[in-house]
């Protein structure tokens, strides 16, 4: 066994076609997801690996094809350079890539909202390679464990999707006032959302009362999509919030210490990870250009420009002050006790959803027009609370069997790479 690199095994090209120019046709079209498209026309005809290199959530993800195809542009196509001097089985490959997805991912990535691969730091990886006749042993021997382990690693990819399935049927309840009874001494919303209103327009920003003057449209019986509970009411965000978008400034304004600045690399699990790459701006910057964009504790930021889009996160106390760039929205309520009820709201996802998010190049993203209009079912403050425990509550519960399903997985991966080296291959002889 030796080490080489993967330009040294295959020959490494990119893959020539948009998804969106993808038209339904005979042969395949290959894609990072999962489930293969076709198209009405082919690249290549023979076979190999693709390799997904530019795609959110499927980085890493390698299938083997064999016969006509073509390859989206996401991806990197693999076939073998030198079979007579370096032969490779690439079905064995196709295991060794997907056994050590993250691995490879973790040493070839680079970017921050977009992560990629680029094809010269893909192609010096290195990878072990095996005389060829252990290669169509291992392939052979290793076929029933690896039907075993995919089995079951889509029952736990299953369960997963049902967990997250449970999440949002539990924030639709939630935002249907069907997760909590009503209580019928609570003060109907219509009160609060006046009071709501009246200190909205006492403590907009400066310069925010002129900017946000025009009154949003009402909401018309054709918007609303579902009914709510008699003293709840359906308001705009905008209405009930403060919200402005975020700015990134010139690179000079960049400093090692100063008042942290936030990326939408930053907002992670819906929540704010500083640790995860900080990076801090004058002072100066903070409280003269980017004044408009200062963000304290309890307000929530909202990635507006995507794939993916739906990353939400409460400002949480460690950061008393800071700043965030043009990919986001700040949504500040004017009542504090009721940030938790829109952060949950936003969360459940179906108005974010129902946003026309098509931008130019088809790049998704939100205004601050559409953030600003977005339909919100207000309940009453002391409702809101209860929804928020019991959300709270209830998502505690399906974090727990997500984590225990997460280690099931992990398990799982390991004992195959544990059976793939201690059977077939020299110990730790894929260990990089």
């Amino acid at each position: 066994m030796s080490f080489k690199k993967i330009n040294q095994l295959f020959n490494l090209e990119k893959g020539v076609l948009q998804s969106s120019k993808c038209i339904e046709g005979e042969y395949k079209f290959i894609t990072a997801a999962a489930d293969w498209k076709t198209h009405n026309e082919y690249s290549h005809d023979c076979e190999a690996l693709i390799f997904a290199a530019a795609a959110s959530g499927s980085l890493g993800r390698t299938h083997y094809v064999n016969g006509k195809f073509i390859a989206s542009d996401l991806c990197f196509i693999l076939t073998p350079k030198e079979p007579e001097k370096l032969p490779v089985d690439l079905k064995f490959y196709h295991l060794i890539f997907n056994l050590y997805k993250n691995e490879i991912v973790a040493a070839t990535k680079s970017g921050t909202s977009k992560e990629a691969i680029g094809l010269k730091v893909f192609g010096n990886y290195e990878l072990p390679y095996f005389d060829i006749s252990i290669q169509l042993k291992v392939k052979a021997e290793f076929g029933k464990a690896e039907i075993f382990y995919n089995g079951l690693k889509d029952e736990l990819s299953h369960q997963l999707t049902l967990i997250e399935q449970l999440n949002q049927a539990i924030l639709q309840e939630a935002v249907q006032g069907k997760l909590v009874p009503q209580d019928p001494n609570d003060e109907p919303a219509s009160e609060l959302l006046k009071r709501i209103k009246a200190e909205r327009q006492k403590s907009l920003p400066a310069g925010a009362k002129r900017r946000q003057e025009k009154p949003l449209p009402p909401i018309q019986p054709e918007e609303i999509p579902f009914d709510i509970p008699e003293n709840w009411v359906w308001c705009r965000l905008g209405e009930i919030t403060y919200v402005t978008s975020g700015s990134t400034p010139s690179k000079d304004a960049f400093v090692d210490e100063g008042i942290p600045f936030l990326k939408m690399y930053n907002l992670r699990n819906q929540e704010i990870d500083f640790h995860y790459k900080p990076q801090y701006i004058k002072e100066e910057v903070h409280n003269g250009q980017l004044k408009r964009c200062r963000a304290y504790p309890g307000d929530i930021i909202m990635n507006i420009v995507g794939p993916p889009l739906g990353k939400i996160a409460i400002i949480p106390e460690s950061l008393p002050e800071c700043n965030f760039n043009q990919a986001s929205v700040l949504i500040r309520p004017m009542i504090k006790d009721y940030n938790k009820y829109i952060f949950w709201f936003l969360n459940e996802m179906s108005e974010i959803n129902a946003i026309d998010t098509k931008g130019v190049a088809g790049q998704d993203n939100i205004s601050v027009t559409q953030a600003q209009s977005i339909k919100i079912p207000l309940p009453p403050l002391s409702e809101q609370k209860r929804i928020v425990a019991e959300i709270e509550k209830q998502l505690a519960k399906t974090k727990q069997l997500k984590e225990h399903i997460i280690a099931n997985q992990q398990a799982t991966e390991q004992l195959l790479k544990a059976l793939l080296h201690q059977t077939f291959l020299p110990a730790g002889a894929a260990t990089q």
